[in-house]
């Protein structure tokens, strides 16, 4: 969400100063979780400093761009911090979004100290320190009454560390006197990792200025399942800075290996039975899921190559090669027989979702990856203006693995966004922008042939909105659904330690999941641009020039195991 403006307008504090901004919370309150350790405790420990979420503010200024109160945004500080943390910076909220961000506050513990640290000599300093001081990272050219228009203005100052230390947050004033040493702390630089800039929230120019101001929420560079970096909450602010360069301040990073705050296999249970989504199926879908176990049991082979006759499967995988990579030599396909046919179209009754769960953001996060296969992925449908064009093999494959993210904040245990994998793409949708069936329970809706994931029903176009041209995904509620709270299996935890789940066979097997097929998808398009109107025509074919390769053959896909957001972070 970014909002711009042509001239930097003042809000007298009275008038924009909200006196309860309006806050969010899921449907339902949330249960008592199981015993265990750190998890949904408030606190987590990172080795030498113990953070806390706070989720009150304290009102600093508002900028609004026009008189429209829900545009713009609002900077806060923490509030009822308890005794012995401190601050590390302040919070932004755009305004047309509920207040739902957190800031972390920290304390210096003795409970863990990393083999590393021993013998450096930062390690002989305090894991927190007062700033020496604060720049002006940006204000008004002057302070004049003609500048301010007689209304508060925002201050944006960015502490300056001692040697060995990183500020994590900039604050915000709306008097120009320089904040109090006392209110924020810098961190030892040895405890901190590098963040990014991630969304744009304000981009703004003002006659009054030399220089455009811009405002961004903030992320750990190092993400995934072993990346350490952990969000403080704070945010990115600069006039000059551009992509590329490093930021002048960054995140923390959890140098405690137990992971504390992570739940355990009995919490993990009861998080999925909590939010587990139901997963609705297009009323035309043909296409359906099936446990993997039914796709093994009805008939699917292993074919290796330079062997033309097909092995067959039993119902645990345990005969597929496992471990390795996808070298090509080994691949699935569907029955050779009468059943082909039936097997292609799933089987709903016995579908569930395979679970994996990891560790986000430095293990202050839990991601549960919720998998689901279908024996077989639809033929594409071609939307080109207001003519759909129903294609006859283009984006067809056999074996088709999909998935959604639940993220859930390991302080509290709520459900902070899903993440709806979307082709090779896809994207992050918080919690308070989803669908809910029923309690905390989400809504996710699996497109019509293809099974991208979406939070909402309607029609989305994977191509060009310019020309109007692209592959439909058609995304609609009916009563094909599966309910993953229930029709679900945990497959993998690694951070639990070994024994703890067991991984079934079938996902160790790194090949591909279908057969490779090349054919000629050109004649199809060809025929379909030859219809289009002339003035039309190069436009529509450039665009198909560009096709995704997915779409001009057939490839079976490689398991869960294989993808790079298995480890890694997701794409967006």
């Amino acid at each position: 969400m970014m909002f711009g403006c042509k001239c930097f307008c003042w809000n007298r504090l009275a008038d924009s100063s909200p006196s309860e901004p309006r806050s969010y919370s899921l449907p339902a309150p949330l249960p008592s979780w199981p015993q265990g350790k750190g998890f949904a405790s408030g606190r987590i420990n990172l080795g030498e400093l113990e953070v806390f979420k706070v989720a009150r503010f304290e009102f600093i200024w508002c900028y609004n761009p026009s008189q429209d109160k829900n545009k713009g945004l609002t900077f806060y500080k923490p509030a009822e911090i308890p005794d012995g943390f401190r601050s590390l910076g302040h919070y932004c909220r755009p305004n047309n979004q509920p207040l739902r961000g957190f800031l972390l506050v920290a304390r210096e513990v003795n409970s863990y100290m990393p083999e590393s640290a021993h013998a450096s000599d930062t390690a002989k300093l305090p894991a927190l320190c007062k700033p020496l001081d604060y720049v002006l990272v940006w204000s008004p050219d002057d302070w004049s009454e003609e500048t301010c228009g007689g209304s508060e203005c925002g201050y944006f100052w960015l502490p300056q560390a001692a040697d060995g230390y990183k500020p994590v947050g900039f604050l915000v004033t709306n008097k120009p006197e320089k904040p109090g040493l006392d209110e924020v702390r810098c961190v030892r630089a040895d405890l901190t990792d590098e963040c990014d800039a991630y969304w744009l929230l304000l981009d703004c120019n003002s006659r009054y200025l030399n220089f455009p101001f811009r405002v961004w929420s903030t992320r750990p560079h190092h993400r995934g399942a072993t990346g350490k970096g952990v969000p403080v909450g704070t945010f990115f602010c600069s006039s000059s800075w551009s992509a590329g360069e490093d930021l002048c301040i960054g995140c923390l990073k959890n140098l405690n290996p137990t992971l504390p705050a992570m739940p355990n296999v009995d919490q993990l249970h009861a998080l999925i039975n909590h939010y587990g989504p139901t997963v609705f199926f297009h009323p035309e879908e043909v296409y359906l899921p099936s446990a993997v176990s039914w796709f093994f049991e009805n008939g699917a082979l292993l074919y290796r190559r330079g062997v033309a006759v097909g092995e067959a499967i039993d119902a645990c995988g345990s005969n597929l090669p496992g471990g390795g990579t996808n070298d090509g030599e080994f691949w699935i396909d569907l029955p050779c027989d009468i059943q082909r046919e039936s097997v292609k179209h799933g089987n709903l009754e016995s579908a569930k979702l395979y679970a994996h769960a990891k560790p986000a953001l430095g293990g202050t996060f839990t991601d549960i990856a919720m998998w689901v296969f279908c024996p077989f992925n639809g033929p594409a449908t071609l939307k080109v203006g207001l003519v759909n064009v129903a294609l006859s093999r283009i984006g067809e494959h056999i074996g088709d693995w999909e998935h959604f993210t639940l993220r859930i904040c390991n302080f509290t245990g709520d459900l902070w966004s899903i993440y709806f994998s979307q082709h090779s793409g896809g994207e992050w949708v918080d919690a308070y922008n989803l669908e809910y069936i029923e309690g905390n329970k989400a809504i996710v809706y699996s497109s019509k042939s293809g099974h991208a994931s979406y939070p909402h029903p309607g029609t989305y176009i994977q191509g060009s909105t310019k020309l109007g041209v692209g592959i439909r995904n058609d995304a609609a509620r009916s009563n094909l659904f599966v309910d993953s709270s229930t029709q679900y299996e945990l497959v993998a935890a690694e951070y639990l330690g070994d024994g703890i789940v067991t991984e079934p066979c079938w996902l160790q097997f790194m090949r591909l999941w279908g057969p490779t097929i090349v054919y000629d998808s050109r004649t199809e398009l060809d025929r379909i641009t030859s219809r289009q109107p002339m003035m039309g025509r190069y436009s529509v074919a450039n665009w198909f020039g560009k096709f995704p390769a997915e779409l001009s053959g057939q490839e079976g896909p490689t398991g869960p195991k294989e993808k790079n957001n298995w480890v890694g972070d997701e794409r967006g």
